[in-house]
């Protein structure tokens, strides 16, 4: 894939999950920048949660099907394949999502490929770049093995990296055992590492209706928008733009600018449409990014947190990617499970970080400390506690050695952790970082908050998927294929310094 020098970003009206309309849109919007499929055509959507209560936490099914009638319009004999592949988030199967986001229907109306990449081989990449996390990581084959990858992401906000557009999705582009590692206060770093494995040769991003304010649990924000280009750089500065930010300013679009992949520069991008950016901007006016410091995001509640620097206050003094933003979204899933959720919380207090400052708990109120980085010392309630960092910098951490979190032996681990604690002032939640899922069920063990894990609507359902998924998990390990070492794909494992010749031309 080459960058272009001067890349296009194309914003057409779209009101409405018309597929017909959007197959339209799509079929133009290729025909403009002069793209059709070849040779494996893989699109990656944002299925990161689905269902009755995430409704505009993913890419709709309908924006799917219009790209892939579009492709199948636009084909000549040069394709082999179209496939939709994607790894959920919050410890879910793959499965689960598909089916939930009417994914399953859709690609078995269309007769495409699906790809639960967490239940596919995952194949090495060599890192050679500078500035570089690790040597190496891990990516699902059918990604290693694209020859027209396309970025298919939801236009929303997000308490970790302010926004995620088209480079954010990338997540997604690793699997459970994968995607936590380095999903710290170096996340934006990641994020950056990621786009070394493949670069999309088309991008479009679902903004008809935008999620605002949060990425799981986001609030509807109608664009009727659909935004295409051939630089998912370009298209996410210009998404930048239309919600009043500057694209530098998100520090994985700043690193990924530095490193060659495009430009944030919007002199330098072509913009075209029948929404012109000034009506786009308008359109999107007072709409609420996600980065809000977790003391500020629980003022006036019955949780008072604090936060201090992560082990490397000289990169961050507050860890955006980690353990305080799942907080965020572990609180708002319970909302939308338990409408009491607020007035079931016992008062508690919730510490990240080297925190220096005082936590004036009273007597049967909870301090919780999460985090391997979490570090105070202090007395609460008379009692003289000192918490210590055990944070192992995440660079150590072998990709090969990482396993699939499991979320029923979550649940047992942290009732556990709860009840070994139960009548001691304090608790302590080990991880870096502590997931979504985790500090769901710590909030659980906590209260009298429903757990929406055996939520009994959506229990058969998950309790199904997740079966399937454990027995295809066993299955491979059967026949020992969970890796595949570099050099068994076709073009995936090609060490960076391709890459950037590609990037460059």
């Amino acid at each position: 894939m080459r960058i272009p020098k001067q890349p296009t970003v194309i914003i057409r009206h779209c009101p409405e999950y018309d597929i017909e309309r959007i197959q339209t849109l799509f079929r133009e919007g290729l025909a403009t920048l002069g793209l059709k499929p070849t040779g494996r055509t893989l699109i990656k959507p944002n299925l990161v949660a689905a269902g009755p209560l995430f409704p505009h936490a993913h890419t709709r099914s309908e924006v799917a099907e219009g790209l892939i009638r579009a492709l199948q319009e636009l084909a000549d004999d040069t394709l082999t394949e179209i496939g939709v592949g994607e790894r959920c988030g919050i410890t879910v199967p793959s499965r689960a999502a598909f089916a939930e986001s009417g994914f399953d229907a859709m690609i078995e109306r269309t007769g495409v490929k699906r790809y639960l990449f967490d239940e596919v081989p995952q194949v090495e990449i060599r890192y050679t770049h500078e500035g570089r996390l690790r040597d190496y990581v891990f990516t699902p084959e059918p990604v290693a093995k694209a020859d027209f990858f396309i970025n298919l992401p939801k236009f929303k906000a997000h308490p970790w990296t302010t926004v995620t557009f088209c480079l954010k999705n990338y997540i997604g582009i690793q699997d459970d055992r994968h995607r936590l590692i380095d999903h710290d206060h170096r996340l934006n770093d990641k994020i950056a590492d990621l786009q070394y494995i493949v670069q999309p040769s088309f991008c479009a991003i679902d903004a008809i209706i935008g999620g605002e304010g949060r990425m799981l649990t986001p609030k509807p924000f109608p664009l009727g928008m659909i935004i295409m280009s051939d630089s998912q750089l370009a298209l996410d500065a210009v998404c930048c733009s239309i919600v009043g930010l500057s694209a530098r300013s998100v520090d994985h679009l700043r690193l990924a600018e530095d490193r060659g992949f495009g430009t944030t520069d919007l002199a330098n991008i072509r913009i075209i449409g029948d929404v012109s950016l000034d009506e786009a901007k308008r359109r999107a006016s007072g709409f609420q990014v996600g980065l809000i410091r977790i003391e500020k995001y629980f003022e006036g509640s019955r949780i008072t947190a604090y936060a201090g620097p992560p082990p490397e206050p000289e990169h961050s003094d507050y860890c955006w990617g980690g353990c305080p933003g799942a907080l965020q979204e572990a609180i708002e899933v319970l909302r939308l499970y338990d409408q009491t959720c607020d007035s079931k919380l016992p008062r508690m207090h919730i510490v990240f970080g080297a925190y220096r400052g005082p936590i004036p708990a009273q007597p049967g109120e909870k301090v919780i400390f999460i985090g391997d980085c979490a570090e105070w010392e202090g007395p609460i309630n008379g009692e003289l506690v000192q918490i210590r960092n055990v944070y192992r910098d995440g660079r150590q951490k072998d990709p090969y050695k990482a396993s699939h979190d499991d979320v029923f032996a979550k649940m047992a681990s942290v009732s556990m952790k709860v009840l070994w604690n139960e009548g001691t002032t304090h608790i302590r939640l080990r991880g870096c970082p502590v997931s979504v899922c985790e500090q769901v069920l710590a909030v659980v063990a906590l209260s009298d908050v429903n757990n929406p894990y055996l939520d009994m609507e959506h229990a058969v359902p998950f309790q199904k998927n997740y079966l399937a998924w454990r027995a295809n998990q066993a299955m491979q390990r059967l026949r020992g294929i969970p890796y595949q070492k570099p050099g068994t794909c076709s073009r995936g494992h090609a060490a960076p310094e391709v890459f950037a010749e590609d990037k460059h031309g």
